[in-house]
């Protein structure tokens, strides 16, 4: 594993003039960029999360076909942070005293509701791959997409 920043792919370099004046990579691949399929794994709340973003995500360069798993994994927190909000707010209307943040345990004894830290992990992992695919206002601050050419590169190379 390598310590360390990650690196800032060449095409965020080249957007940003190179502001470090780092060397950039000649030879860093290009993956295809075209529409994605969502995966059938996706609960409804995460598929749902995904027709709404991939095509804008596409459409301004940030993903590629590449990126379809930190989609997914993006879309899929979503989803779970979704469904705990939704039970979350039932355990909230069934108990008003304690608006669902706390339960009873069968000895009596009162605890912090486990379900909170299911929606803490969902929420955590959500902002964790929502800052990789740039769609935090924070995250957006760092990232300047260029628009992506129509030009197939392997053109240049080949006649009809």
């Amino acid at each position: 594993m390598t310590r360390g920043r990650k690196p800032k792919p060449t095409v965020l370099k080249l957007v940003t003039n190179n502001a470090g004046n780092r060397r950039l990579n000649e030879n860093e691949p290009i993956p295809a960029s075209r529409d994605l399929e969502a995966p059938d794994s996706l609960i409804p709340d995460a598929r749902a999360e995904w027709d709404r973003v991939a095509s804008d995500l596409i459409a301004s360069g940030l993903i590629t076909t590449a990126d379809l798993g930190a989609l997914a994994v993006y879309c899929t927190a979503y989803g779970r942070w979704v469904q705990a909000e939704r039970i979350l707010a039932a355990d909230a209307k069934a108990n008003p005293d304690n608006e669902g943040l706390t339960i009873e345990t069968s000895n009596g004894n009162v605890v912090i509701n486990p379900r909170l830290g299911i929606r803490n992990k969902a929420a955590a992992d959500l902002m964790k791959a929502a800052a990789e695919l740039g769609m935090t206002p924070s995250a957006r601050t760092r990232v300047q997409a260029a628009p992506r050419s129509k030009q197939d590169p392997a053109a240049d190379f080949f006649t009809d």
